[in-house]
C-alpha cells in the first residue's frame, strides 16, 4: 500500500497535495451515497418493534439528530479543509493524544459493529430467498471472504460510489413504487403510521426507536473525508452535505411510512428482510429474487467499505506508533495490511457470532454518538482558533443541541449494549498502554494518522 499523503493547507501559489476535481453535483451524489446505505435495507422492521407503526417518527428525530451533528462538520469541514475527520478536529481542539487515539479507536470500531450488522443481515430472509444457512455461519464466511478482497487490494473511486449509489436508490424506489401501488390497490392499512407499540408511551418509543434508525442516516460523516479533492468546499460542502441529508431523509421517510402501511408492523419486525414483504404485494410485484439480489449487493459491499475503513485506519495508527508495530505491516507485491485485516476481521467475526442483528446496530450508534458529542464539543473549543479564510459558522446554539440530543438518545440504549461497546473501547485503550509501556513515549498524533480513512481503496 503506497504511503497517504499527508493532508497540509498548501502554501501560497502550491497546487493541493491532492487534485481538485470533485464538484458540488458529485459531492452531492457521494453524500448520498454515504448515507443511503444497506441499514434500511435490515432495520426497517427492528425499528417497528421498537416504536410500533409510526416508523416514519423514529427516522424523522433520527435525521434531526444527523442534521444538527451535520451543523458542526460544515463549520469544522470548510474552516479545516483537509482529507481527516472527527479526530482531527477533537486532536486540534484538546492536543491530548489519548483523547485524539479513543476517538479515532471509535471510528474504528464503529466501522467492525457496521461490518458485523451488514454481514448477520446478509444471512438473513434475503439470503434464503435463494438458499437456507444459519445466519452467524453467513455472517463469518462473509466476513472472511471480504478480508481476501480487502488483503487482495480495492480499487474504489468516487464514480464508482456514485454507481452504487444508484443501486441501492433503484432497490429504495422499488419499495415505494410497489407499496404505494399496493395501497392504491386496496392493500394495507394507512392509519398504522400512527400507531405507537401497545404498552409504550410516545416519546420513549420513538427516542428508542430512533436509536436504532440513526443506523441508516449514519455516514454522512465519511464526506469530510473528500474535502481536500473538492473544488470549492467551503461553498460547495454545506450544500452538498446538507441537500444529501434531505435527499436520503426524504427517501426514508417515504419508504419506511410506506412500508408500515402496507405490511403489518409485527410481520415487519419478525423479518430481517422486512422490505421483501412489500415488493411481493399488489399490481405492480416483482420476483423477491430481484429485489433480494439488490439487497445482498448493498449488504456486502456496505460490509467491505467498513472493513477497509477499520483495517486502514489500524495500520495508520500502526505506522504512526501509537498501536502495536506488526498492524503495519503489508503484503509483498499487493502492499495492503494484512495483518491489520486478519485482527479487525476476527475482531468482526466474534461481534457477528456474540451479538444479534439490532445488538450490533445499537453498539454502531453508540460508538459513533460518542464521536459525534466530540466532534460538537471540538467545535465550541475550536471557535477561539481563527483562520484566514471564510468558512461556514454553525449558531452556537446548535452544536449544544447536538450534544444534548446525541447523549438523549445514548440513555435509549440497553446496558447490554453500553458494556459491549464499552468493552471495544476498553480493548482500545489496553492497546494505547501496552504500546505506550513498550515504547516508553507516549505518541504524538499528527495529521499523518489520521490520513488513514481518507480513501482507503488506494493500495
Amino acid at each position: 500500500m503506497a504511503a497517504t499523503p499527508v493532508a497540509v493547507p498548501p502554501a501560497p501559489g502550491e497546487e493541493p497535495v491532492l487534485k481538485r476535481a470533485i464538484s458540488r453535483n458529485v459531492l452531492l451524489l457521494f453524500v448520498v451515497g454515504d448515507v443511503l446505505g444497506a441499514g434500511i435495507y435490515a432495520l426497517v422492521g427492528e425499528v417497528g418493534g421498537r416504536v410500533g407503526g409510526a416508523i416514519w417518527a423514529a427516522f424523522l428525530l433520527a435525521l434531526l439528530l444527523a442534521v444538527f451533528t451535520a451543523f458542526a462538520y460544515a463549520e469544522l469541514v470548510t474552516k479545516y479543509p483537509q482529507a481527516a475527520g472527527a479526530a482531527l478536529y477533537v486532536n486540534k481542539a484538546f492536543r491530548v493524544p489519548f483523547v485524539t487515539f479513543m476517538v479515532a479507536f471509535a471510528v474504528m470500531a464503529s466501522g467492525l459493529t457496521s461490518a458485523a450488522t451488514l454481514s448477520r443481515a446478509f444471512g438473513g430472509d434475503y439470503l434464503s430467498d435463494f438458499v437456507d444457512l444459519p445466519t452467524a455461519l453467513v455472517a463469518v464466511c462473509v466476513l472472511g471472504l471480504l478480508a481476501l478482497v480487502n488483503a487482495r487490494g480495492i480499487g474504489e473511486s468516487v464514480k464508482l460510489n456514485v454507481g452504487l449509489t444508484l443501486v441501492e436508490l433503484t432497490g429504495l424506489l422499488l419499495v415505494a413504487l410497489i407499496g404505494t401501488a399496493a395501497l392504491l390497490d386496496g392493500v394495507g392499512d394507512p392509519g398504522r403510521a400512527l400507531e405507537i407499540k401497545d404498552g409504550e408511551s410516545l416519546v420513549p418509543a420513538v427516542m428508542a426507536g430512533a436509536g436504532l434508525a440513526f443506523y441508516a442516516l449514519i455516514g454522512f460523516e465519511d464526506s469530510v473525508n473528500v474535502a481536500e479533492e473538492t473544488r470549492e468546499p467551503q461553498r460547495d460542502y454545506p450544500r452538498a452535505l446538507f441537500g444529501g441529508l434531505a435527499i436520503a431523509g426524504v427517501i426514508y421517510l417515504a419508504v419506511s411510512t410506506i412500508a408500515t402501511m402496507a405490511v403489518p408492523t409485527n410481520t415487519l419486525a419478525e423479518s430481517s428482510g422486512p422490505l421483501l414483504e412489500v415488493v411481493q404485494l399488489g399490481p405492480l410485484s416483482v420476483d423477491t429474487k430481484i429485489f433480494s439480489a439488490i439487497a445482498l449487493f448493498a449488504l456486502v459491499n456496505g460490509a467491505l467499505i467498513n472493513l477497509i475503513m477499520a483495517s486502514r485506519l489500524v495500520f495508520g495508527m500502526a505506522r504512526q506508533g501509537i498501536m502495536p508495530a506488526p498492524l503495519a505491516r503489508v503484503l509483498p507485491g499487493r502492499r495492503t495490511p494484512w495483518v491489520a485485516i486478519i485482527v479487525t476481521t476476527a475482531i468482526a467475526m466474534c461481534l457477528a457470532l456474540v451479538s444479534d442483528l439490532s445488538t450490533l446496530a445499537d453498539m454502531t450508534v453508540l460508538l459513533l454518538l460518542v464521536v459525534f458529542v466530540a466532534v460538537n464539543v471540538s467545535v465550541l473549543v475550536l471557535r477561539r482558533d481563527t483562520v484566514d479564510h471564510d468558512h461556514f459558522r454553525a449558531p452556537t446554539i446548535i452544536p449544544v443541541i447536538g450534544i444534548v440530543v446525541s447523549i438523549a438518545v445514548m440513555t435509549s440504549k440497553d446496558l447490554d449494549v453500553f458494556w459491549r461497546a464499552g468493552l471495544l473501547l476498553l480493548l482500545g485503550a489496553a492497546l494505547y498502554l501496552v504500546n505506550v509501556l513498550v515504547t516508553r513515549q507516549t505518541a504524538q498524533i499528527d495529521t499523518g494518522v489520521l490520513q488513514a480513512v481518507e480513501h482507503p481503496e488506494r493500495d
